[in-house]
């Protein structure tokens, strides 16, 4: 649904002069990944440019894969796909019990010469229920989108699988390792969460097209290389804890102006360009904006987030910023120097008195434990 006019002008007004910036599948994947922070869900809704932010108050985080990245995962990639998914299809009839015998290859990076996001978007809807009666088993690239706090965002994942049965697969192709069956479990969790992204907007198109939904699988496919060659093997990942986190969140920036009534109308992180584009705005006056909107600063957000390092330096000395189960588990305290307080006999007050005695029990076993590695 779109937004209210009154909340879109907010949400412009908070933005400033600079055009929004589109979601994509890891912005959109960012938002879930830590949904309780005010400050991303409200930037991410109006479409700021957090990397200029961050980069004007002296906190530039470099982001974006590197160029020996990139080139690595398209050329997996291409192998993967490399005569007609061949391979990939022999990996898929064992995993997914595809049926092959007669095989629709649909690429779709390509629609008609034209790259328009509209007219691709257009093509795989059709291609995707039906209306277009060709063969389908394979679509390569389709183009998704989903609405993203008022706005479309167009996604591309890498293929998405039909099977006889009628039920569809995400299939994501990454090139990190699987090595002796392990990969790295931030890895997988990034890929899990992005594809539960394709999931949710895959859904939607078929929704919308008076299909059913529940015919695009919550299995998704991840499809990495076998140690450290370039055989790829094939993995399914259940995503629907996945979807919940995301259908929260989504949910959540739909009702943006609740969170934007926590703050004056006034507030705007507009950098005041110049004619050249060169922000005019005096850095720490903007820092001070940003300040005023809640954070909730976790580790993950260095891999995450453009503004981790200005939140990072902000949230020094609390508790959240050494992760969020230390936060859990230190629920109700705030600061680690209270923490550490309690922890060493301080007289509690009432709400925290269970947890004082934990931490003061943990420091004494600390203690003793220490003693035994000292003495001779």
């Amino acid at each position: 649904m779109n937004q209210p006019p009154e909340t879109t002008a907010r949400l412009d007004r908070l933005r400033g002069r600079a055009m929004p910036v589109n979601h994509n599948a890891r912005t959109i994947s960012a938002l879930a990944a830590n949904p309780g922070c005010v400050r991303r869900a409200l930037l991410d809704a109006a479409g700021v440019n957090k990397q200029h932010i961050a980069a004007h108050i002296g906190y530039p985080a470099p982001f974006g894969q590197s160029a020996f990245a990139i080139v690595r995962g398209n050329a997996f990639e291409a192998r993967v796909k490399d005569n007609g998914a061949a391979e990939l299809l022999t990996l898929l009839r064992d995993l997914l019990e595809l049926d092959v015998t007669e095989v629709g290859y649909t690429d779709f990076n390509d629609v008609a010469g034209r790259q328009s996001r509209e007219l691709r978007h257009t093509a795989t809807r059709n291609a995707l229920t039906g209306q277009d009666h060709g063969p389908r088993t394979l679509f390569d690239h389709p183009m998704l989108r989903l609405r993203v706090g008022g706005r479309h965002a167009y996604l591309e994942p890498d293929l998405i699988a039909l099977r006889l049965d009628g039920s569809f697969h995400v299939i994501e192709i990454k090139s990190f390792p699987v090595i002796d069956g392990q990969a790295d479990p931030a890895k997988v969790a990034a890929a899990a969460i992005q594809s539960a992204v394709y999931v949710r907007a895959l859904r939607d198109l078929i929704a919308d097209a008076g299909g059913d939904a529940a015919r695009v699988s919550h299995e998704t496919i991840l499809i990495a290389p076998k140690d450290f060659a370039s055989q790829p093997v094939a993995t399914s990942i259940d995503v629907r804890k996945q979807l919940g986190v995301l259908d929260r969140q989504l949910t959540r920036m739909t009702r943006i102006d609740d969170l934007l009534a926590l703050y004056p109308e006034s507030l705007t992180v507009d950098l005041d360009p110049d004619a050249d584009g060169t922000p005019r705005r005096d850095p720490d006056d903007l820092a001070q904006a940003i300040a005023l909107i809640t954070a909730n600063y976790s580790p993950e957000c260095l891999s995450t987030c453009e503004l981790c390092f200005a939140c990072r330096d902000e949230a020094q000395g609390s508790t959240g910023a050494l992760g969020k189960s230390v936060r859990e588990d230190l629920g109700g305290i705030e600061y680690t120097a209270q923490a550490l307080s309690l922890a060493r006999g301080t007289l509690p007050p009432p709400a925290q008195a269970e947890i004082a005695v934990q931490l003061l029990r943990a420091a004494q076993l600390r203690e003793q434990l220490l003693g035994e590695v000292s003495s001779p």
